[in-house]
């Protein structure tokens, strides 16, 4: 689970073409959600202050988003089961205003510089969030691999690669960093990476 214990159930905000999604992904709002995609009359969502949920409801948003056609924003900050989410928009872009925007994809280990430039581009955005899940887990060879018998395991909270727009009078700076998890909610004390631009890895698009 990408648990966030302080955080609430999703709640869902229909605003004309725009569907404002906040709290924990934990699969209680889903079929609303859906139902609403199914409409056709949304155009983007947008996830606001996210802060966890289950991979398996991540994978039911990500499917409702993909099978809509509908783009994703970002206001605030998107962690873990939102950031799958969010990445299955046709176009997955981070809001404007003047908050500072933030999108924490999990990763059970470090990524290379080459993972990086694939690892979240079309299906490997499938493969990345199977090694959270259930089966994932399951599967002898993989777990022997990892060194862990369950897809908790591979997760704690707040590890993983955090891509960051921060908004300047001379327009937004990103960033990106590597999270081992031992930080907390200090994202000051995370490790920068360089050369991970969000747009050449596929993370927002343009």
């Amino acid at each position: 689970m990408f648990a966030c214990l302080a955080c609430s159930a999703a709640e869902l905000e229909l605003q004309g073409s725009r569907l404002l999604v906040s709290g924990m992904l934990d699969g209680s709002a889903i079929k609303t959600f859906t139902e609403l995609l199914g409409k056709g009359t949304v155009r983007t969502v947008v996830f606001e202050d996210s802060f966890g949920g289950t991979a398996e409801a991540a994978g039911a948003y990500a499917d409702a988003i993909r099978a809509s056609g509908v783009d994703t924003e970002i206001r605030g900050q998107c962690m873990a089961a939102c950031a799958y989410a969010f990445l299955a928009g046709k176009t997955h872009r981070f809001g404007y205003g003047l908050q500072v925007n933030g999108v924490l994809l999990p990763v059970a280990t470090r990524p290379t510089a080459a993972e990086l430039a694939v690892r979240w581009r079309g299906e490997d955005t499938h493969k990345t969030l199977a090694e959270f899940t259930p089966i994932a887990a399951a599967a002898p060879i993989q777990a022997t691999e990892a060194g862990a018998g369950s897809a908790k395991d591979n997760w704690q909270p707040d590890h993983g690669v955090l891509f960051t727009a921060s908004p300047t009078l001379f327009g937004r700076i990103y960033n990106a960093f590597y999270c081992d998890g031992t930080q907390g909610r200090d994202f000051s004390k995370c490790e920068r990476l360089s050369n991970a631009d969000p747009f050449k890895l596929g993370v927002l698009t343009p």
